[in-house]
């Protein structure tokens, strides 16, 4: 047993063995970072957390939030009490403070949860950082939005920016440095982190990001109407009104587990669009109304980035080789009879809400035509439409954060993951149509050890020298702002520039290179010019 003494009192954790043998860290589970958002406090910004007395015992997670998984679809009754984090050290009291990560889990902003069940710390405890994972609000919990001051919407980033001052305030107690702060996050955790480097609230919590196959510009991380779905929402569940407050004490006052899977949709064309992974959620960050209260972000992304309204820290960004392999048996059973039947659906959904039927049908043919020719979209073509789906989903939007991140004194790094091992659980359902390559989540499998799966371990394999690679280049970032700082991996990974493009290939091998998918990018800079979009 190992003891720590935060700002709310005395924890108890545990000491264990890394699942490869290599090293063994200190464990502390389930600490509060706020005060349970109950009752009157549901859809509000977070409260510091209460101390308490006596000796917490820190040995298992916090409950997380009610969700219902995207990935298996299986209810979890959770609980509204979910801020909850983990804190992993290799070391209580190493010679010099370590660098810390703090993870931030994906899931659409609708499901998942910070615990070790895919998140185990394990590799990266051998790599002297600590690490942070975190539970938010989600769903409606976490970004009902109703343009108020008292519910302005992005609860679950505010959970994310609190998460964050409580490691500033306590990391000291685990042997961590305050000051060095890398915050990295995936999918919908990858957009979140992505938008901290934008948030005036995240300002000085931090010195480095990585967003990792997620920005703000993806569909499924774009708000449409959030005022207007918290007002069908409470239509659904009961409540027709056009006053706010009613709406709130009505909403704050249902049980939780109807604010769960919900389906409020406010255009009849969502009615398709909301079982679509690749393209919207229901809640999720919004661009907030400035009520002269702090504030997680005031103005569109876009507008920030353009005038250099960014926080100064360093970013370390990228995405699988074959992001859309994570839906294959979705895309083979559902979406491409979809897509066949009603092409506007191949269009992004970005467009659909601003452009008219007219120009959304060129489109939606030129797209067809780059992608199957004059072919229908069909199995035979199921390739070209992971291709697709991974252009338009992930890496366009990517790319263009990373074209408008300001160059302000700060390094920024590409990168694409193509590690092939046993650990990608995810991309291999592509082999069965002759797509190999890795899956979004399948990076995780190397930075992580997720505990739900029992993965074996060789460490002989090929493999395991992946996940040490993998895991060395982004602790390394974490530690020195720059994933190659000497040549002990070989190989020299370049500070990203317009100009050049520079990116590093991170497979068994590290390879370096220019102008990643320059060719998907000037497509889709195309369509989206076309649309007159920016």
């Amino acid at each position: 047993m190992a003891r720590v003494t935060v700002q709310q009192g005395l924890l108890e954790g545990e000491l264990l063995d890394a699942v490869s043998g290599d090293c063994r860290y200190y464990s502390f589970k389930g600490i509060p970072y706020a005060e349970p958002p109950l009752r009157t406090l549901r859809f509000k910004a977070p409260k510091p957390p209460l101390p308490w007395t006596g000796v917490r015992k820190a040995i298992q997670h916090g409950s997380p939030c009610p969700q219902k998984d995207i990935f298996t679809n299986e209810l979890l009754a959770g609980s509204e009490d979910c801020l909850y984090l983990n804190v992993y050290s290799p070391n209580l009291k190493p010679e010099a403070p370590l660098p810390v990560m703090v993870f931030i889990h994906g899931g659409g902003f609708k499901s998942g949860s910070g615990d070790v069940d895919h998140y185990g710390p394990d590799f990266l405890m051998c790599h002297d950082v600590i690490l942070v994972t975190v539970n938010y609000r989600l769903e409606a919990l976490g970004f009902l939005c109703m343009d108020t001051a008292e519910v302005p919407g992005n609860a679950g980033l505010k959970d994310q920016v609190a998460a964050l001052r409580w490691v500033k305030q306590n990391i000291g107690s685990f042997g961590g440095d305050a000051d060095n702060v890398t915050v990295f996050g995936e999918s919908a955790g990858g957009a979140a982190t992505a938008l901290h480097v934008l948030s005036p609230m995240s300002r000085g919590l931090f010195r480095r990001a990585i967003p990792m196959s997620g920005v703000p510009f993806c569909d499924w991380a774009t708000s449409f109407e959030p005022r207007r779905r918290a007002f069908v929402l409470g239509k659904q569940l009961g409540l027709e009104t056009t006053d706010p407050q009613e709406l709130l004490e009505f909403l704050q006052n249902v049980p939780v587990e109807k604010l769960v899977d919900t389906n409020p949709c406010v255009l009849v064309s969502e009615e398709m669009e909301s079982s679509n992974l690749l393209k919207m959620f229901h809640f999720g960050p919004v661009v907030e109304k400035d009520f002269g209260r702090e504030h997680f972000i005031t103005e569109d992304p876009d507008v920030a980035m353009r005038s250099g309204r960014v926080n100064k820290v360093d970013v370390m960004i990228g995405y699988t080789s074959e992001e859309s392999l994570i839906g294959l048996q979705y895309i083979v059973n559902k979406l491409v009879k979809s897509y066949n039947r009603y092409p506007e659906m191949l269009v992004p959904r970005k467009i659909l809400l601003k452009c008219n039927a007219g120009i959304v049908m060129q489109l939606s043919d030129r797209i067809h035509k780059h992608y199957f020719g004059d072919k229908p979209i069909n199995m035979d073509h199921i390739k070209k439409f992971v291709e697709y789906a991974s252009h338009t989903t992930f890496i366009y939007d990517i790319h263009k954060y990373v074209k408008l991140l300001p160059k302000i004194g700060t390094k920024i790094y590409m990168y694409k993951f193509s590690c092939i091992s046993d650990r990608c659980i995810y991309g291999k359902e592509g082999l069965k149509y002759g797509i190999v390559g890795t899956s979004h989540l399948d990076d995780l499998m190397h930075l992580f050890d997720p505990k739900l799966h029992n993965l074996s371990l060789d460490k002989d394999s090929s493999t395991y020298k992946m996940i040490k690679q993998t895991c060395q280049l982004f602790t390394n970032f974490a530690k020195f702002g720059n994933p190659t700082p000497d040549s002990t991996l070989g190989v020299k990974w370049a500070e990203y520039d317009e100009s050049t493009g520079a990116y590093l290939d991170i497979a068994e091998q590290l390879t370096p290179g220019t102008g990643l998918d320059a060719a998907a990018v000037t497509f889709w800079t195309g369509i989206y010019e076309a649309a007159a979009l920016p």
